[in-house]
């Protein structure tokens, strides 16, 4: 199993697809207004949105949904393998 699918027995596990990713980004944007906040490379999704503002309610969400926090560069970041596929 790939490390982005990997959940704990007592988590929730989402189906998958378009509608979780629609509500990761829902709860994004309550985080940023800027315009271009996404990129994809080698399989994974980059959202930039600083993990630093995002609520540990948000957070724990957003994980369910496939994405976790990243530091790439020094630039902190949102990151999913669930979604990325370019």
């Amino acid at each position: 199993m790939s490390r982005c699918y990997a959940m704990a027995d007592d988590q929730e596990k989402p189906a998958g697809g378009l509608p979780l990713l629609i509500e990761a980004l829902t709860i994004f944007t309550k985080y940023t207004d800027k315009e271009y906040v996404t990129h994809c490379e080698h399989d994974v999704l980059h959202v930039f949105v600083d993990p630093n503002t995002v609520t540990p309610e948000d957070k724990d969400r957003l994980k369910v949904l496939g994405f976790h926090s990243s530091n790439v560069s020094g630039d902190y970041m949102f990151i999913s393998y669930r979604h990325g596929r370019a």
